[in-house]
């Protein structure tokens, strides 16, 4: 019996294309593009609002350390988190676009943010977004 070595075998897998279902689309399937930079800044700030909770970090200065981000960078991020529920929701099931840039960047949406009432911050959104012509 020869010893010839460590035996190499390299593959590539590739998923499989599933046919839809009764016309339904498979949710698990990714579409073309990326997600808008804004919905995945949202979604790290409500990840690092959770952190706070549930005690894996005490404040922004902690959670800066852990993401290597400055504080003056975590409380403009976990500023979003003061949008009211319903234009967090929207935010979130943005569609990917193929360029990854929302028309409405993440200042704007700071600035709603700002707003104490939610009913007010429903007013800027639905406005800003027939200034950017987003349905």
């Amino acid at each position: 019996m020869s010893n010839l070595g460590p035996l190499e075998i390299e593959f590539l897998l590739q998923p499989t294309p599933r046919a839809p279902v009764d016309g339904i689309e498979d949710p698990t399937r990714t579409r073309s593009g990326r997600l808008p930079r804004v919905t995945k800044i949202l979604a790290v700030a409500i990840e690092l609002e959770n952190m706070i909770r549930v005690g894996d970090a005490k404040d922004y200065a902690d959670l800066g350390r852990l993401s290597c981000q400055s504080r003056e960078r975590i409380s403009q991020i976990m500023r979003l988190t003061y949008l009211a529920p319903e234009i967090q929701v929207e935010l979130l099931y943005l569609p990917p676009t193929s360029t990854g840039r929302y028309p409405i960047s993440e200042t704007e949406l700071r600035k709603i943010a700002n707003l104490l009432s939610w009913e007010e911050q429903r007013q800027q959104w639905v406005q800003l977004k027939e200034l950017h012509g987003v349905k």
